[in-house]
């Protein structure tokens, strides 16, 4: 620790006429710390023990002089001081008690300057954190001194040492939760100003495996002054550290850190998203993996957080064009989420409109309803209220829940078991496809859509459904038949992309479920997967439909083999995975515009108002 060894940037004036109760004992132990050196005798430790007691209730002292004080005003009033705290910082003897280490702790703290004006404030700040390091790393296992301190007390330093810091530690801990300290009661909550600091020092140490209970302390403080008392470089150092598996926080510690402090929660969100994109390729259970071991979905059990994530995903979800692994990351986080609401359902803080507060919320509890809570042959029955309650909103734009198509779209796509059980719905029914989901899968592929395109593509999906149940009827299924059924389009317009997209996916689950599609599984395939992008859609449908049987419904379906089959067959080099170069530009923009200190979000997340519970960590 080079840089403090060196005289204090302020020079040694004599001390001021308003200290003149402290002058006298100043002296005295400035002559002291003079004779004492760094301790390197007998004689000169034996002094230390006799006059420690008495020193350390002079540095209480002068601690309870300077915490009332910003650091321009002791530099001013206490000038002298510093050379005295720099003096006890390098005698080892005195650091060996940790009380000692404890009190000279905070007077330091007392003397940075949490707002640096000039160039001189700055380098008297790092003077002054280069002693606190020096004390928190002082005991090298190769000093003489403190190698026969330890000896005399029956310890060797390896022994001594851990005890010692996490004596500091857990002291330091106790302050912070006002509990009273044997030898040194504060009386009183920590001052503001005293926990900034303390939250400054800690910055290069929050790593250490030893600090993780003060770590912990610090980010689930809370005093009772409005402004935001931690240090922000704290909390980016500790969020840095979290992401980068540095350290291990549990999860109220780490919701405290992303609800107190937004850039930190949009860089975790940042993070997730480059792991998404950027990794190496995998399937949605690899996908879910991920999103656990971010601990964004059980902290989104806080609204606050909820509706920031979300906002970003939405955010990714224009940026991206609608990126199909965008929407599927999108319904394995609310999936992970839900899992994370039930667990803490009987202890739950907040209404379920909370986490969509300009949602219908009969149709928020309509589809946060669980599928798999539902027999098999009743399913259809939420289906039809689902799509009688979005088409009343989407079509209807005076609805007081009307916020245009995509805001409905973008509720509804959140719940994957619904979104794709519409289809399964339609093809294993005998009766005629009832209109209301009919409208709903054609909400779903294309939300835009004016309502005669909307029109058009409803009719595609009747007709091929017609066509799709004439084959029923044959003795066996015929690959090509099935493709010709599928591709031939039923008015004057062109099926859109969307439209087509949508057929695909009617295809591909006949394929699954009808008595004779197993055997044609595979020809049909190929028939259909002329480029990688559709042999991508192909692998992405067969990926999402076993993961969302999986999740979703207590038993699996008998052509889950076969769906498991055919997924393993796609070609390695189109398996889902990166969202590809859009994906790549549009968290590369939001990275850019997190680094400016520019805002992330396209319009503005709303807080979590009065009306909502109260404030938690």
């Amino acid at each position: 620790m080079g840089h403090c060894e060196g005289a204090s940037p302020f020079p040694s004036f004599e001390m001021t006429e308003d200290s003149v109760g402290l002058s006298s004992d100043y002296q005295f132990w400035m002559r002291k710390l003079s004779v004492w050196g760094q301790a390197s005798t007998l004689e000169t430790q034996q002094d230390i023990c006799r006059h420690l007691p008495q020193f350390q209730e002079f540095l209480r002292q002068t601690y309870e002089a300077l915490k009332e004080m910003d650091s321009s005003t002791i530099i001013e009033r206490f000038p002298a001081i510093v050379q005295l705290l720099a003096k006890t910082c390098w005698n080892p003897f005195i650091l060996a008690y940790d009380e000692s280490q404890k009190i000279l702790i905070w007077c330091l703290c007392c003397l940075i300057n949490k707002e640096p004006q000039n160039s001189r404030e700055s380098k008297f700040n790092s003077w002054t954190r280069g002693f606190l390091f020096h004390i928190l790393s002082a005991f090298r296992f190769d000093v003489k001194e403190f190698g026969l301190f330890t000896h005399s007390l029956g310890y060797t330093p390896a022994d001594y040492y851990p005890r010692l810091l996490k004596n500091m530690v857990l002291s330091l801990v106790s302050e912070l939760r006002e509990k009273h300290l044997n030898g040194f009661n504060t009386g009183k909550r920590m001052a503001p100003e005293r926990v900034r600091s303390l939250s400054q020092v800690c910055v290069p140490l929050v790593t250490l495996p030893d600090f993780e209970p003060l770590v912990e302390a610090l980010l689930t403080f809370h005093g009772h002054d409005p402004q935001e008392t931690i240090s922000p470089e704290f909390f980016d150092a500790v969020n840095e550290a979290f992401l980068l598996k540095k350290i291990s926080l549990p999860k109220p510690a780490v919701v405290c850190l992303w609800l107190r402090h937004l850039r930190s929660l949009e860089k975790a969100t940042l993070h997730l998203f480059e792991k998404l994109i950027f990794s190496e390729r995998g399937f949605l259970s690899r996908t879910e993996g991920v999103l656990k071991a971010s601990l964004l979905p059980e902290a989104a059990c806080h609204p606050a957080i909820f509706r920031i994530v979300d906002e970003m995903f939405r955010c990714a979800l224009l940026e991206t064009s609608g990126a199909p692994e965008v929407l599927a990351a999108i319904q394995v986080f609310t999936c992970c989420f839900m899992e994370a609401l039930e667990r803490e359902n009987n202890q739950l803080k907040f209404a379920h409109k909370t986490y969509f507060p300009y949602a219908s919320p009969s149709l928020v509890m309509m589809l946060l309803q669980l599928p798999k809570d539902i027999p098999r042959a009743l399913r259809h029955q939420p289906l039809m209220r689902i799509s009688e309650a979005l088409r009343e909103i989407v079509e209807d734009q005076t609805h007081r829940f009307s916020r245009g198509p995509f805001e409905s779209w973008f509720l509804f796509i959140h719940f994957g078991g619904w979104v794709d059980m519409v289809a399964e719905q339609l093809l294993m029914s005998e009766a005629d496809p009832p209109e209301a989901l009919l409208w709903l899968l054609a909400f779903t592929y294309s939300p835009c859509d004016g309502s005669q395109q909307r029109v058009q593509t409803m009719v595609e999906v009747r007709a091929v459904l017609s066509q799709l149940r004439k084959q029923l009827q044959s003795p066996t299924l015929v690959a090509r038949d099935l493709q010709a059924a599928t591709d031939k389009g039923h008015s004057r317009n062109p099926r859109t992309p969307a439209c087509q997209q949508l057929i695909r996916h009617l295809l591909l689950t006949f394929l699954l479920w009808a008595p004779g599609g197993h055997a044609v599984a595979r020809e049909v395939i190929n028939l259909m997967a002329q480029t990688d992008e559709i042999t991508r859609e192909i692998t992405g449908f067969f990926d999402q439909t076993l993961y969302r049987w999986d999740h979703l419904f207590p038993e699996a379906p008998a052509w889950r083999e076969l769906a498991s089959e055919l997924l393993a067959e796609q070609p390695a080099q189109v398996q889902p995975g990166p969202v590809g170069q859009a994906g790549a530009v549009a968290t590369q923009r939001a990275r850019a515009a997190w680094q400016s200190g520019g805002p992330l979000l396209q319009r503005g997340v709303p807080s979590v108002s009065s009306s909502d519970e109260p404030y938690m960590c």
